[in-house]
């Protein structure tokens, strides 16, 4: 367990989840988390569990290590500059999860001499499993390893360069509804060919964890594990053979490098 001090400012959300899932996994105490949030209301129930909570961002930052940013992007330079006096190099670590948000931007907000980190969760995060990509800049070395546990209690994570965070968005953030469609695909089909919605679904989502927790379990590649499951002349080859002749994995490519090309052209 950790005894560093946790301060989330932003309870949305995101923030709400990355509490719930730190408290749940034993990571920190309730108590060594505070949350901000203008409406208290709405993390009563992190009240209750032994999370502090305040609409005083400054207060909240004021004792803690390590400070969350689970803001919108638009209001990050307003709540930097705001608990800015408040913050000491030496003492907080800070992370942004806020989109679009680049450690230079960070810096240039507060100084290189801070520990800074980004990264980017996926909506997963609400159940402890999202796929969490991490980078951060020179003053966060010694940090590296307590920033990627804190993220590994809420599902997996993994530090890449920055440059990479781009197509993380993309395969991490956005690959979340692309799984989800085809998903939903799959339910379709399921329903043509005789069951009830709700037992394609059943069957569906759990089919799709159960591939992906192979691979995930196992460490194998997906050829290994589809190999067997196609027998010479049966049906899983005869309906991969179909799904590729309509263009099936060229359109996830397609669909991916699609969005990549939307974020950098939005830049």
């Amino acid at each position: 367990m950790s005894n560093h001090k946790i301060a989330i400012i932003g309870g949305g959300n995101l923030g709400s989840s990355i509490a719930e899932g730190l408290i749940t996994s034993g990571f920190v105490l309730a108590n060594q988390i505070t949350i901000t949030k203008r409406n208290l209301s709405t993390v009563q129930h992190l009240a209750e569990k032994g999370v502090t909570t305040t609409s005083d961002n400054q207060a909240a930052v004021k004792y803690a290590n390590y400070v969350i940013l689970a803001v919108k992007p638009f209001q990050i330079k307003d709540i930097v500059a705001d608990i800015k006096p408040f913050l000491k190099a030496e003492q907080h670590t800070v992370i942004s999860v806020a989109t679009g948000v680049w450690i230079k931007d960070l810096e240039e907000m507060l100084a290189p001499n801070f520990a800074l980190f980004r990264a980017m969760p996926n909506t997963a995060i609400s159940i402890q499993q999202s796929m969490t990509c991490i980078c951060g800049n020179h003053s966060a070395v010694r940090q590296v390893e307590y920033v990627t546990a804190l993220f590994n209690q809420l599902g997996k994570s993994i530090v890449i360069d920055e440059k990479l965070m781009d197509a993380a968005t993309v395969l991490g953030a956005c690959g979340t509804a692309y799984a989800l469609r085809y998903i939903r695909a799959n339910i379709q089909g399921g329903i043509e060919i005789g069951f009830s919605a709700a037992q394609a679904s059943l069957i569906a989502a759990q089919t799709v964890k159960g591939a992906a927790d192979l691979l995930l379990t196992k460490n194998t590649h997906p050829e290994q594990e589809i190999d067997k499951v196609t027998t010479p002349m049966g049906c899983t080859i005869a309906g991969l053979n179909e799904m590729e002749h309509q263009g099936f994995s060229s359109s996830l490519i397609r669909g991916l490098t699609a969005s990549y090309r939307k974020i950098k052209d939005d830049m």
